[in-house]
């Protein structure tokens, strides 16, 4: 008998010792892709001053900007990132937010960079993981494109109408300034057309280990119903920080499909329009596509908070006089106290019921859309800004 408890006690401890070490090796895995993607915040936000400094100052009014000398944009970003509590209770929860949070940056690190075949290998793992991130392909081209965000193209050619109109040059000279202008908007295809090929080489590799691992057990038509149909359809009701699992669990089954398509296209919808908008700002393009997906996606995590509220800190110039800044604080804070308490009276306590949570919900939906709007209305802002400043340069150097 007792050589049977002893053996009993050595098995459980032995899975003991092997879960407590499997769940140490998720907890590591977890932690270094946000160190990691923390790095890359940090690199794309140097890369994303320096270029916007260098614009500045081709447009002579660099010196009319303030901007903080004791810690840069990349610095602050990647602080937020880390440091912020979502981000905290992601890799506390072992979620996958991390991994997915990685890939994303490594994206937009890559096309920053102009690392083609990063930033591919990064848009097809986190439209692999999230199916989401897929609409992050047109920022990932604009980066590409046109380059790191910079002040709107108008003030090139201003610039380069107001020299010619100063100095009162030749036709050839004038010619050959508008000419330098216009090659300041030029987009670059060849870096695209890289990307494509590249994403169809790393899509291709990834759909071959995908057939492979999934053949024991289904087809990769299954994989996919099970993965991002399961996104599409939103077969689970389980309650998140989210708005549509309280929506679809209340609406007739007759009108499920109708707004099941609303709610995904109204994503789309507004893709066409802020692209045409923010072309001169992908990074910051891609900080909004981000934001409004983490919004309306059928299952949303605090890790996808943590993703896009670590991309804001790379816009600090920008959005200096973003309005509401404090009420948006206070409100984050709010319910991220609140969310957990809501969601133990009514899951575990049974004191409370759907609506006590779904408030917190709602309340946090609202939030993101005030952060949505306010830093596309302060980006805008800033680029008049720069436009009133560039004018002033002007006219104080024809005088």
């Amino acid at each position: 008998m007792l050589d049977r408890c002893t053996m009993d006690l050595h098995c459980y401890s032995h899975f003991l010792v092997h879960s407590l070490l499997k769940e140490l090796k998720g907890n590591l895995i977890i932690f270094f892709a946000d160190i990691i993607s923390a790095l890359l915040i940090r690199a794309t936000g140097h890369t994303l001053q320096m270029a916007y400094r260098q614009s500045l100052n081709s447009l002579d009014i660099v010196d009319l900007l303030k901007s903080s000398d004791l810690l840069s944009s990349g610095d602050i970003a990647a602080l937020v990132y880390l440091w912020n509590p979502f981000t905290i209770a992601a890799c506390v929860g072992l979620s996958t937010s991390p991994v997915e949070n990685l890939v994303v940056i490594l994206a937009l690190h890559g096309a920053c960079k102009g690392l083609v075949p990063l930033a591919a290998f990064g848009w097809v793992m986190s439209t692999h993981l999230s199916l989401y991130p897929a609409i992050l392909i047109i920022p990932v081209i604009l980066l590409l494109g046109y380059g790191p965000d910079t002040p709107p193209r108008k003030l090139y050619l201003q610039k380069g109408y107001g020299k010619n109109g100063d100095n009162h040059s030749s036709d050839n000279c004038g010619q050959q300034e508008t000419n330098q202008s216009k090659a300041e908007v030029t987009f670059s295809w060849r870096p695209v057309i890289h990307f494509l090929f590249w994403s169809s080489l790393w899509s291709a590799y990834v759909l071959v280990l995908c057939s492979i691992s999934v053949k024991p057990h289904g087809s990769l038509w299954e994989m996919f119903q099970r993965t991002y149909g399961f996104i599409l359809t939103m077969e689970d009701m389980s309650p998140n920080i989210g708005v549509l699992w309280y929506f679809f669990a209340e609406v007739f089954d007759f009108f499920r499909s109708f707004f099941l398509i609303v709610f995904h296209l109204n994503i789309l919808f507004m893709i066409l329009p802020l692209a045409i908008r923010l072309k001169h700002r992908p990074c910051f393009l891609a900080f909004i596509y981000i934001a409004i997906s983490s919004m309306l996606k059928s299952y949303p995590s605090v890790g996808d908070s943590a993703l896009y509220l670590g991309l804001l800190g790379l816009f600090l110039d920008e959005l200096a006089d973003m309005k509401f800044s404090f009420f948006l604080l206070c409100g984050y804070i709010g319910v991220s106290l609140l969310s957990p308490v809501m969601h133990n009276l009514w899951i575990w306590r049974g004191t409370g019921n759907a609506n006590f949570y779904y408030a917190t919900g709602m309340a946090y939906a609202c939030l993101q859309i005030i952060l949505v709007v306010e830093s596309v209305s302060a980006v805008l802002n800033h680029d008049r800004k720069l436009r009133k400043l560039s004018v002033t340069k002007l006219r104080d150097g024809n005088s």
